[in-house]
């Protein structure tokens, strides 16, 4: 192309390309796209990449609304293709679209002409764009109103709520409205609404969705190798009445396969022959968008067994479990799991040609309900689904806990043996019903049997002395009995049997037994003991298969008594007794008092006493471990308690308690002692004894050593003499004293020694005075306050009274404040005093001691 001068002059040629001429225009006004194509001239123009600019211009007025420069690559056709989203329906105006092509960036061609896609035109009634359809969540909508010829919209409502209206141009109104979202509504749709100058409002619904999401988890399985199995997560969750439908569809990328039309979430096919690897992708489509997801396989990593027509056969403490794969699977070699509810797995290899796998599951309990669940895997690793729970039953075994109780016949030498036995039925899935029992015994090559009712638990037998064996079942409608064997030996004699041993039990944990091992026990130890019920033993029993102790718990025992437990040793022979231990769950004390044995030897400073008790007697409320003996001193004022003495031996029965003080009442308690304190006691009073010889003692003492000192005075007489002379002049007589000592000597010994208490031994040198004869003989008289015998002499003046020389000594016998025990002996007490040589002496009595005058 040439430009040319209008004056007719000549110009310099210029170069330009040549105009581009648009050949298609297309609207998709679902999706608000314009699609443009045009015809290049690759001879007027070189190949190679391409500048054009694009203009779109919108309503009659051609209102530029984009302009954009575009880069086109070279392509072999003659024909460049474009796509224009607008954000405005196209519905709601005219679209014209104009090109031009830039050469070198620089030289442009002429603008083609405007080819133009015409909006919507209203003729009766006011139209509304976008309408009935989907409109995507979150995004920002415009919405326009098209009235008919001379009709002007005056408002624009979204959900009954008026926007700003903006002119589109012409006629034409819109609104704009910002991230929309999807309403907590049934029905998931968008009401726009339009009113015009009339007063007439026109409305429509847009539906409201959220594009595709990109499957997620995306795995293909097979159960067969026949058919494969593709599923994924296809995310967000659909509304039921959501209007924007999707469409699922797989590809196999490596082999040439239609696509498979697939549900939301899953997709099959069959797997083609000869291939094990594949590439597949599933794509999902709907009016908001595409999204899709490839993954790739082996076939044979991918095989998902599937189990199928599963058994329980149920025995008694076990059961069989039979199942069949689908296809033909376990030609590959197949690891099954079967699991039962009490989260216990096993796991079987199965090979079988046909697909049957069978297990064994042992060690179940009977009468049991169960359920067990199976699954297989090829490789280990990819696990088919569990099946559904299969319930099973297992079958009741019945079985006996046997023992015997053995007495010897005293009128013969037979012995009655009784059989006793518990019934134990484990499991409590059904009622098991007993119909009896039958007892078979044999003993030297004599056998017997006897029938019992169901509800009989014992039997009497008779047998010889020697080795007898019996065997106990119970007979059963349904289900299983196993015998309980026995074998009661030939007679014991008693030998190195263990008695006595005592021990005591817990109320919160019951009796802990144990006992010596014995190496004749080859078959574990039985240890029995009985319950009194209404004066009834109730025979227990309790095996101990190994080791040597026990525990029996506490909810069978009382608090309070005694029980006895038999140990016995199970030999192939029988059993044989072993140990004898005696317990309380719980002690208490005594409630039995001793009696105490009369009369009660005592002397003057101790007591013995002697009882009865029956501290064996299985009666007591604990093992009775010794006695307290408690004294009290007894008065009329007060008791006091003197002494405790224990008495550590329960079988002594006499204790002797010493230390007492003579002529004393005392009281005595006698208790039964326990670990829990003593019983109630047993009381006695008893008075000590008095003891003469000491009063003989005491009164024997004093005078030795008045004696003694009397001689030591004779043997210095001469001595004293001269120190003690008496000056001229005084007429002072010489004491005499062998006179005097023989007469004091005379006095004390009319005394008894129960009447001397004290004496007051005093020497007058002046004479009594005269009394009556009668009132004073020389006889075994009463002694009395101032009793005076009648003396032939006269009685002195006072001066010679004060001439007075006195001996006293208050130590020959005991005082109250030097024995508190002894009675206080008063004046008046004082009885049957002998004197002698009354005519020539008096007798008076000084502050309470007896006295004895004598004229010097």
């Amino acid at each position: 192309m040439f430009s040319e001068d209008l004056s007719g002059c000549c110009m310099d040629t210029v170069w330009k390309p040549p105009r581009p001429r648009i050949s298609h225009l297309q609207a998709i006004n679902e999706k608000q796209i314009l699609v443009v194509r045009w015809l290049t001239n690759h001879s007027a123009s070189p190949r190679e990449n391409n500048v054009y600019e694009i203009q779109i211009g919108r309503s009659e007025n051609l209102t530029v609304i984009y302009n954009r420069n575009v880069s086109v690559f070279p392509v072999d056709s003659d024909e460049y293709t474009w796509t224009w989203t607008s954000v405005l329906p196209l519905e709601c105006s005219d679209h014209s679209v104009r090109i031009r092509l830039f050469y070198n960036n620089s030289v442009s061609s002429p603008w083609s002409n405007w080819v133009t896609n015409y909006g919507a035109q209203a003729q009766n009634e006011t139209k509304i764009f976008p309408s009935e359809q989907v409109l995507r969540e979150g995004a920002d909508a415009l919405v326009c109103c098209v009235p008919p010829a001379g009709v002007h919209i005056t408002s624009m409502a979204f959900n009954n709520e008026n926007y700003p209206l903006i002119s589109i141009g012409g006629r034409v109104k819109a609104i704009a409205v910002k991230k929309l979202t999807i309403p907590e509504i049934i029905f998931k749709a968008l009401l726009f609404s339009c009113t015009d100058m009339t007063a007439q409002t026109s409305h429509v619904w847009n539906f409201i969705s959220f594009p595709p999401q990109k499957p997620r988890n995306f795995s293909c399985l097979t159960a067969d190798l026949t058919t494969v199995t593709c599923s994924w997560d296809p995310g967000r969750k659909r509304d039921p009445t959501d209007f924007n439908k999707q469409t699922h569809t797989l590809h196999i990328e490596n082999f040439d396969h239609v696509p498979v039309n697939c549900i939301q979430s899953s997709c099959s096919f069959s797997a083609l022959p000869h291939l094990e690897e594949y590439n597949v992708t599933v794509v999902v489509k709907d009016q908001l968008g595409e999204e899709k997801e490839s993954y790739s396989f082996n076939i044979y990593d991918r095989v998902f067994p599937v189990v199928e027509r599963d058994r329980v056969i149920p025995g008694v403490m076990n059961a069989t479990v039979s199942w069949t794969v689908h296809g033909y699977v376990t030609q590959l070699g197949i690891l099954c799991q079967v699991t039962t509810d009490s989260n216990s797995t096993t796991m079987l290899n199965c090979q079988s040609v046909s697909g049957l796998c069978k297990l064994k599951l042992e060690n179940l309990y009977p009468n049991t309900h169960y359920s067990v669940r199976v699954r297989c895997s090829v490789n280990g690793k990819l696990w088919g689904d569990w099946t559904q729970t299969m319930h099973f039953t297992t079958d009741p075994l019945v079985t006996l806990d046997i023992w015997r109780r053995i007495k010897q016949l005293s009128y013969s030498h037979k012995r009655k043996v009784t059989l006793l036995w518990t019934l134990h039925i484990p499991g409590s899935a059904t009622m098991v019903n007993i119909r009896g029992y039958t007892v078979h015994w044999s003993q030297g090559g004599r056998n017997g049997t006897l029938l019992k009712d169901r509800g009989q638990t014992h039997a009497e037998v008779s047998i010889g002395q020697g080795r007898c064996d019996f065997t106990v079942m119970a007979v059963v409608s349904v289900g299983s009995s196993v015998p309980a064997h026995i074998t009661v030996s030939q007679i014991e004699d008693g030998k190195n049997l263990k008695m006595g041993k005592r021990f005591n039990g817990s109320p919160a944990v019951g009796f802990n037994l144990s006992w010596d091992d014995y190496d004749t026990a080859t078959c574990g130890y039985i240890v029995e003991w009985c319950i009194l019920e209404n004066v009834l033993c109730n025979l227990h029993w309790m095996k101990v298969p190994e080791g040597n102790m026990l525990i029996i718990p506490a909810q069978n025992f009382k608090a309070g008594y005694r029980y006895t437990f038999n140990i016995y040793g199970c030999t192939e022979d029988g059993h044989r007794l072993l140990e004898t231990q005696m317990g309380y769950l719980q002690e208490f004390k005594p409630l039995q008092s001793p009696s105490l044995v009369e009369p009660v030897h005592s002397t003057s400073s101790s007591v013995t006493l002697v009882w009865r008790y029956n501290e064996a007697d299985p009666a007591h409320l604990g093992f009775i471990t010794g006695y307290l003996v408690t004294a009290q001193e007894s008065s009329e004022s007060r008791t006091t308690t003197l002494l405790t003495v224990s008495v550590a031996d329960p079988h002594r029965k006499s204790v002797s308690i010493e230390g007492l003080n003579e002529n004393q009442e005392y009281i005595f308690y006698l208790s039964a002692l326990t670990k829990e304190g003593p019983g109630p006691p047993a009381s006695i009073t008893i008075r000590t004894r008095i003891n003469y010889s000491a009063y003989l003692v005491k009164i024997l003492v004093p005078i030795l050593l008045l004696l003694a000192f009397s001689a030591f005075l004779c043997s210095q007489r001469k001595m004293l003499k001269e120190v003690f002379a008496y000056p001229a002049g005084m007429n002072i007589k010489t004491v005499e004293f062998d006179s005097f000592f023989y007469e004091t000597s005379e006095k004390l010994q009319s005394q008894t020694v129960e009447e001397c208490v004290i004496c007051d031994i005093e020497i007058l040198n002046a004479p009594s005075a005269s009394a009556s004869p009668s009132s004073c003989s020389p006889a075994w008289v009463p002694l009395i306050s101032h009793c005076h015998p009648q003396l032939p002499a006269e009685i002195p003046e006072r001066s010679d009274l004060q001439k007075i020389t006195n001996i006293n000594n208050k130590s020959y016998f005991h005082t109250l404040e030097e024995d508190f025990s002894e009675p206080q002996v008063t004046f008046d007490e004082i009885t049957n005093l002998k004197v002698s040589g009354c005519l020539q002496k008096s007798c008076s009595i000084i502050d309470g001691y007896i006295s004895n005058a004598l004229e010097v």
